[in-house]
């Protein structure tokens, strides 16, 4: 038996859970920006894809300050998965940012972000009332609150 398979090749990518710590509950960077596959504008976490020769840390500082003019003093990878592996070999970082510090956005021509710190629990909320789409932001959020719960 033979079988065709169509698989898009990716270089990798990188999802930013940028956190607050300041307050008593911990707070998340989300984005909102107009998907055009989606046909939506979404509720997302920073991310971005790696640049060939790029490491993965160096891509998360890149696009968190690009994306949302923030940076961080303390990195951690949390999480490594395949955001859709039927057809895309794509692999996805999650990259835990804290002890942050605002700045001035630098996004690409084509970007139009609107940023918002939102407590975690009503990240969590987004997520559960379907306001949250994206599907690394729901797995971020909830892994989050899961280590908050510790």
């Amino acid at each position: 038996m033979q079988a065709r398979r169509d698989v898009v090749r990716h270089t990798g990518s990188v999802v930013i859970a940028a956190v607050d710590t300041l307050r008593q509950e911990p707070r998340v960077l989300l984005a909102r920006q107009y998907r055009y596959a989606a046909q939506d504008v979404l509720w997302e976490l920073p991310a971005g894809r790696i640049d060939e020769g790029e490491e993965p840390l160096a891509a998360a500082k890149r696009e968190l300050m690009e994306e949302t003019g923030y940076t961080a003093r303390k990195w951690k990878r949390a999480l490594y998965f395949y955001p859709s592996p039927g057809f895309l070999d794509e692999t996805m970082s999650l990259f835990v940012a804290e002890s942050l510090t605002r700045g001035k956005a630098k996004p690409e021509e084509d970007e139009v972000i609107t940023k918002r710190l939102v407590p975690l629990s009503s990240a969590v909320r987004m997520v559960n009332k379907g306001i949250i789409k994206d599907g690394k932001t729901i797995a971020a959020v909830l892994w989050l609150a899961t280590r908050e719960k510790r």
